[in-house]
C-alpha cells in the first residue's frame, strides 16, 4: 500500500529509547485519539536529514503544538540507540521530538515509502515525507520527489498545511 490522504496508518511497532533501553511502541496506540505529525527520512546523521529536515521541525515544534499537534515523531530506518544519539546531537530530543527507529523498515514498507540505493549502503530506507494524522488517519501528506531535497516535507510546509 502507498499511503495517501484518507489512509488509516497501519499498526506497526517502532522503537524508541526508554529508561532501560529500546522499547517497542505500537504506532496505532500512539496515534489513537491524537493529532500527530510523523516525518520520515532516509537516515540519521545523513546530510539533508541533519541540516534541513530535523531542524525544520525543531523550529516549528511549538507552533505545531499551538495548532493542536500532540506529538511530532521523526522516523528513520535506524535503531533506537542511533536515533537517541542523533536526537541528542541535533537538539531534537530537547525540543520534544520523538525519535523513533523503524528497525526492520516495517512501517516504511507498510506505507509504501521504502527505497534502496545499494551503492551507498541504503537498503529499505525511508523516502523523505511528512504527514499529519488525526486518530491514525492521514489528513495531510507531503512526499518529496527527490530524497536530497527538503522543501514540501519540512516543518514550515506542514505548519502552513494544518
Amino acid at each position: 500500500m502507498t499511503i495517501s490522504v484518507g489512509t488509516k496508518l497501519p499498526d506497526v511497532s517502532v522503537q524508541v529509547m526508554g529508561g532501560n533501553g529500546p522499547e517497542a511502541v505500537s504506532l496505532a496506540s500512539r496515534l489513537a485519539g491524537r493529532n500527530v505529525v510523523i516525518f520520515g527520512l532516509p537516515g540519521a546523521y545523513t546530510g539533508t536529514c541533519t541540516t534541513a529536515h530535523v531542524p525544520s521541525f525543531i523550529r516549528t515544534k511549538e507552533k505545531l503544538a499551538a495548532k493542536g499537534v500532540d506529538e511530532v515523531i521523526c522516523l528513520s530506518v535506524n535503531d533506537a540507540f542511533v536515533m537517541k544519539a542523533w536526537g541528542d546531537s541535533t537538539g531534537a530530543n530537547a525540543a520534544g521530538i520523538t525519535m523513533a527507529g523503524d528497525v526492520d523498515a516495517g512501517f516504511t514498507k507498510a506505507i509504501g515509502m521504502e527505497f534502496s540505493v545499494p551503492a551507498i549502503g541504503f537498503f529499505d530506507r525511508s523516502k523523505r515525507y511528512a504527514l499529519y494524522a488525526v486518530d491514525g488517519v492521514v489528513k495531510v501528506l507531503h512526499a518529496e520527489e527527490n530524497a536530497g531535497q527538503c522543501d514540501i516535507s519540512g516543518g514550515e510546509a506542514m505548519l502552513a498545511a494544518i
